[in-house]
């Protein structure tokens, strides 16, 4: 026998939750699989660390998760919101699981009957539901709180919250906020609220699938939009009118009617149908299916441009995160000249010409180093300060005021001349770290030397 999709769909939330509650917690070499922390300026991303000036993979990555999405949708319809989306498995937790099966107070079967709120018992059921609610979403708020302060800070900080106002006042924020969209908007934050719903029915095509009744064989129950009864009016016609699949609709939606821009795809109905249709020997007349198999025009296309396009972007951004993590340099150089293009001075006879810079040295390291710079492709220059190498912890920055200057003349000419070098910056303790970039050194004209 078939398992029914409420019970896959269950499986599937079940696997998510758990996947979003571990990933704060699994760590690559040290680095978490995703943090994006505000506190320590920095960005972990599959084990691998970026500082707050590295953060060009970050739009990559949001840009993926969006494809995907769509690509999803193409492919399946709205399975992520009926499958996937924290809010359905939020309203699944509190609705199916604590208000139904542990507390009673409505099947799931029928999800359009309202609580009786005239029997006392059901009043402090209300109460304890609305207390075990609360006290989940504050569990679900720190869980994200974790995508941003990781656990090993988290239980330090919350261990002195007089000095942690701002995670303290995040946490009971997204808590509130989780509380109130699950049990006072529930289904209608799908409908009205959320933004995905708004362009989703752009993406479908007649080889998307997605929860359709089958006219042809149910036969029709709405006409010009308006429903002309419980079941339908041909002899032939297959629907029994039972409305089981209306009455567990979460979206309290009649899938009947057609395509709907409340129906999330979480198959509830099919199951409901499949039940009522195998007492009578028949399948379900409600099905996860394409239009184009349901209208009998051929097999649905699973390969087609949209998702052939989708999968070459998706893999191209992929592609471009592995690369990006892969030459992620240990080290950061930011070269800034200073507003004076140069100075001239004489030294022992000779004619001395310096330019000033100023040097952000930032290790990105998981260790302190020892780091010093060369120049390299522009002979002639040398390094007049800072002289010797210098110290900076994992994560830290250093500024150095830095003097290059050259005792040969390297260009004759009647303009000011740009010339272009490498620095070289490396850890003297580590050759493994290194970077290089593109400076400018001013030569002067000859008429500064007169």
């Amino acid at each position: 026998m078939k398992l029914p999709y409420y019970k896959r769909r269950y499986a599937i939330m079940a696997l998510v939750s758990l996947l979003l509650l571990a990933v704060p917690f699994i760590k690559i070499n040290g680095n978490h699989i995703f943090l994006l922390s505000f506190d320590h300026k920095k960005l972990n991303l599959l084990g691998v660390a970026f500082d707050a000036q590295e953060l060009y993979p970050l739009p990559f990555l949001l840009i993926f998760l969006f494809l995907f999405v769509f690509a999803v949708t193409t492919l399946g319809g709205r399975v992520w919101c009926g499958w996937a989306c924290p809010q359905t498995i939020f309203r699944v937790v509190y609705r199916d699981l604590i208000e139904g099966k542990i507390l009673g107070l409505h099947r799931r079967a029928n999800r359009q009957k309202q609580i009786d709120y005239s029997k006392k018992i059901n009043v402090l059921k209300k109460i304890a539901a609305i207390l075990i609610w609360a006290v989940l979403s504050i569990v679900a708020a720190i869980d994200f709180s974790w995508y941003f302060v990781p656990p090993e800070d988290f239980f330090v900080y919350i261990q002195d919250p007089s000095s942690h106002k701002v995670l303290i006042g995040m946490i009971s924020i997204v808590a509130f906020l989780i509380a109130f969209v699950v049990m006072r908007l529930g289904e209608t934050f799908c409908g009205l609220l959320c933004p995905y719903v708004r362009v989703q029915s752009s993406m479908y095509d007649r080889d998307t699938i997605y929860t359709i009744y089958d006219e042809k064989r149910g036969g029709v129950i709405y006409k010009d939009g308006a429903k002309i009864g419980k079941k339908p009016l041909g002899k032939d016609d297959e629907c029994i009118g039972c409305e089981a699949c209306v009455a567990i609709c979460p979206t309290h939606i009649d899938i009947r009617k057609g395509l709907q821009l409340e129906c999330i795809n979480c198959l509830e109905c099919a199951d409901a149908c499949s039940k009522a249709m195998d007492k009578m020997g028949k399948p379900s007349l409600i099905n996860w299916i394409s239009a184009r198999e349901s209208q009998g025009l051929g097999k649905t296309r699973y390969l087609r441009f949209r998702t052939i396009a989708y999968g070459v972007m998706l893999t191209f951004i992929m592609s471009a995160l592995l690369i990006i993590g892969s030459s992620k340099e240990s080290m950061l150089l930011n070269i800034t000249k200073s507003n004076r293009p140069y100075k001239v001075e004489k030294v022992n006879e000779l004619f001395r010409v310096s330019n000033d810079y100023i040097f952000l040295f930032t290790n990105t390291g998981d260790k302190g180093n020892n780091f010093y710079f060369e120049v390299d492709g522009l002979d002639g220059v040398k390094i007049a300060t800072p002289r010797k190498p210098f110290w900076i912890d994992s994560k830290g920055s250093s500024q150095e005021i830095v003097v290059l200057y050259t005792e040969d003349n390297l260009a004759k000419a009647a303009t000011d001349t740009q010339l272009k070098m490498n620095i070289r910056a490396y850890a003297v303790d580590d050759e493994n770290i290194t970077v290089t970039r593109e400076a400018i050194f001013t030569f002067p004209a000859e008429s500064a030397f007169k």
